[in-house]
């Protein structure tokens, strides 16, 4: 049987979506979806504690990065015994999963005989993420599963698109991926929300996140406002709500005083390039549109600030 090692959560989920579950020998330790991966053993750490207030976290990244370091280490000795025969890997985000140069490192330090398949996947739109998932399935030897996993993201999404033609309006809306500092939802997010029956603020498809200051979210003056950031649940989102609300322009902002503040969970949702980008469409879409869109998602997925 197939050895496979997943080093993203993301790409675990395009794995497990392949039908490739029972092949996984090893996992990064942010894999946690689909429920019974995390009994697979973690093969990264962090090199910073991951608690604590964004900003807080951003200053502990920030300093790992300017003394060269990756954002998080490989166990060398545990990535040897599992004699994996392919391991999925990403290039796109320097701190979201471990880097190339760190595997590389591991690999040389750990691996005799034959070097195993290395799939690093590096989407930064949809496209990009359907065009992985293909480059998953074909190292899996899966490709029609891959087919059909990706023609059934599309469907989803078309039908979404379909239906939000018809609302009559776009509403616009700005997307918070991380709260202190502030930046809005880059890459594929503004596709989704295009998708959704939305109008995009900040960020551009196929481009790293932007950061924004508050001065061009107060200008904007969005319509409606979605906090997801990467990473965060929604519980943890709240707790960081304040960074945001103790401004005093924040009370003034459209989005507040009609009630259209949401919380998303950003650690399963929106953030993470694989297959839940169709279930992150559907949060959007009844988010914007709740007179449309009933997918069941509200309360597990987003909850509307009151």
């Amino acid at each position: 049987m197939m050895r496979i090692v997943s080093l993203l959560p993301s790409a675990t989920e395009i794995v497990c979506a392949l039908g490739m579950k029972d092949c996984m020998a090893g996992r990064s330790h942010e894999c946690d979806y689909p429920p019974g991966v995390e009994r697979l053993p973690a093969l990264t750490a962090p090199r910073f504690d991951p608690e604590g207030a964004s900003a807080e976290v951003d200053r502990r990244v920030k300093s790992i990065l300017q003394n060269a370091l990756s954002v998080y280490r490989v166990d060398a000795d545990q990535l040897m015994a599992l004699r994996p025969d392919v391991i999925v890997t990403q290039s796109q985000c320097e701190v979201c999963a471990v880097s190339e140069n760190e595997l590389n490192a591991a690999l040389a330090q750990s691996i005799n005989g034959p070097s195993p398949l290395v799939v690093s996947l590096k989407a930064a739109s949809l496209e990009g993420v359907v065009a992985d998932i293909e480059r998953v399935a074909a190292a899996l030897d899966v490709e029609r599963k891959g087919a059909e996993l990706t023609a059934s993201i599309r469907q989803r999404m078309r039908r979404i698109s379909e239906r939000a033609a018809g609302a009559g309006s776009r509403p616009s809306l700005a997307t918070i991926e991380w709260i202190d500092p502030l930046m809005s939802g880059g890459n594929w997010m503004p596709e989704l929300i295009e998708i959704a029956g939305g109008r995009n603020l900040f960020g551009r498809a196929g481009e790293h996140s932007p950061r924004i200051g508050f001065d061009q979210l107060a200008a904007a003056n969005p319509d409606a406002i979605l906090i997801a950031p990467c990473g965060f649940g929604i519980e943890r989102s709240l707790r960081e709500l304040p960074a945001l609300s103790r401004n005093p322009r924040w009370q003034r902002l459209a989005a507040v005083r009609s009630g259209r503040v949401y919380v998303a969970d950003g650690n399963h949702y929106f953030n993470r390039p694989g297959p839940r980008l169709a279930e992150s469409a559907e949060i959007l879409a009844e988010i914007l549109h709740p007179k449309l869109f009933d997918f069941g998602r509200q309360g597990e997925g987003w909850r509307r600030l009151p």
